[in-house]
């Protein structure tokens, strides 16, 4: 059964206890695990820095060229909610190797597309694959380890890995294109896939329900055409404006969809979200400060991946390895995250994680033109991306403890969704501002301004989501008093 609602949410440390060990099964499950999610990480961003030799190779046009990753950000968000409440009815470990298989095909066949039909195609089918191996696969790691230390450090190395993943994508698809081809950018997921799909079977366990709910229908109909919609129009937004008519459109058209899935949801007889769940402060705050963490680290790349390309003049595979740092970051965050939360309590990893993101990112803010300036982005991302990992692990802990095992599927659907709509959405965001403040004018002081602008709004989001996250997880669910930590 859900933890009653006054139940404190899951934030006060607990009393020092000697930390258990994982079994060799455990390690088992948490090696492959670990290693799908962080493949997952590795295919969005792998064709960044390739996507103008892609497209010249398949004849897109410059315009059309941003859909070969926005096909992939529109399923993965799209659909994640929905395959996270499948996983519960079907069982997670089928899902999860399911997914895998057909993330190997669709990668061959991007690697072996010849016209942009076929890949956009392929991407599509990647970011399907990517919506079911997700949150199966955190509802597994979830369910494979209790909560308390084993869990937190478990999280904590799949946050790392997963975020360590965007960066190695970036500088993975610069190494594959520049030595040998872009299509190896999707060749190299076939042999990791086919490993965990031939492991997978005897090394992960999964418990069955034991009798089958029947699907929600209606919910998962209105949450997956509005998160489509909702990611589409913000899509537009970075393309042609706020203000645009199909802009409008589409996101008028989500909002209306979402607010419908609410209300289906608390009518629904078994519903897709149970309402008690959406209730829960430690859920919706969670969540919250995980769609910030997500859509500003992953934008801020893109914001500095301009700056060093535009003004500094670097190629993208020099761009990619100066991504390399921020890799380091998240990797020492994400160690340090399950510590951190075991220490200190998960809301306190979520404000302080996000006070040092914040005042990193503000500092780039003074970039130049100047060369000398990549050692501030250096010391800015290394730092930023440990606060970054520390927050994410905070949400990860917060947004899927105190439910039970049954419902672990939904919680992490719902948090694998907060962690998709935030990368879709992020770059878009970022980039109208961009556009906002450039204008018509080109050349790199009109680069410049755009970027330290859209910096200044990516740090100040992350603060605000940080400490309004904080403030309202330290309230009780049922409204009580503040909770420890």
């Amino acid at each position: 059964m859900p933890a009653p609602a006054s139940a404190p949410v899951p934030d006060a440390a607990p009393a020092p206890v000697t930390s258990p060990r994982m079994t060799s099964r455990q390690r088992l499950v948490l090696t492959l695990l670990l290693g799908s999610q962080f493949m997952i990480a590795v295919d969005f961003s792998i064709l960044n820095v390739a996507l103008p030799v892609v497209g010249e190779g398949l004849g897109f046009s410059l315009a059309h060229l941003q859909w070969i990753a926005t096909s992939f950000a529109l399923a993965a968000a799209g659909f994640t909610l929905l395959f996270g409440r499948v996983a519960d009815l079907v069982g997670r470990k089928n899902l999860f190797i399911g997914g895998m298989v057909v993330l190997g095909l669709s990668s061959a066949l991007g690697g072996l597309a010849t016209s942009p039909e076929v890949l956009l195609t392929a991407r599509v089918l990647q970011g399907l694959a990517t919506a079911a191996v997700t949150p199966a696969g955190l509802a597994l790691l979830t369910t494979a380890f209790g909560e308390g230390p084993l869990r937190e450090r478990a999280l904590g190395l799949n946050g790392a890995l997963m975020s360590a993943g965007f960066t190695a994508g970036a500088i993975l698809g610069g190494l594959l294109t520049d030595l040998l081809s872009w299509r190896w950018a999707f060749f190299v997921n076939v042999p990791v896939a086919a490993l965990v799909v031939i492991l997978a079977p005897s090394a992960i366990t999964d418990s069955r329900p034991e009798r089958r709910p029947k699907l929600d229908v209606p919910g998962a109909v209105t949450v997956t055409g509005g998160l489509l919609l909702l990611v589409l129009g913000l899509t537009r937004a970075g393309e042609t404006g706020w203000t645009a008519p199909a802009t409008l459109a589409s996101l008028a058209a989500g909002a209306v969809l979402l607010v419908a899935f609410v209300r289906i949801e608390q009518r629904a007889a078994a519903p897709l979200v149970p309402i008690h769940i959406l209730k829960r402060r430690s859920v919706v705050w969670g969540n919250t400060a995980g769609l910030i963490a997500f859509a500003t680290e992953t934008s801020l790349v893109f914001l500095l991946t301009l700056y060093l390309q535009e003004i500094l003049g670097y190629s993208p595979l020099a761009t990619g390895l100066a991504f390399g740092v921020l890799g380091i970051g998240t990797v020492v965050g994400g160690v340090l995250g399950g510590r951190a939360v075991g220490w200190f309590g998960s809301r306190r990893a979520i404000v302080t994680g996000g006070v040092v993101q914040a005042v990193a990112t503000l500092s780039l803010v003074a970039l130049g033109t100047s060369g000398a300036w990549i050692w501030l982005l250096l010391a800015a991302t290394f730092i930023g991306g440990v606060g970054n990992m520390l927050m994410i692990v905070g949400f990860m802990v917060t947004a899927t403890s105190g439910l039970p095992d049954e419902e672990q599927g939904r919680a992490t659907g719902l948090a694998t969704m907060t962690q998709q709509v935030g990368i879709a959405l992020g770059i878009p965001v970022m980039s109208a501002v961009v556009t906002a403040r450039t204008g018509a004018l080109t050349g790199p002081d009109a680069v410049l301004s755009g970027v330290s602008a859209a910096v200044l709004v990516n740090a100040a989001l992350v603060l605000a989501g940080a400490l309004l996250a904080g403030r309202f997880l330290a309230v009780r669910d049922g409204g009580g008093a503040q909770g420890k930590g």
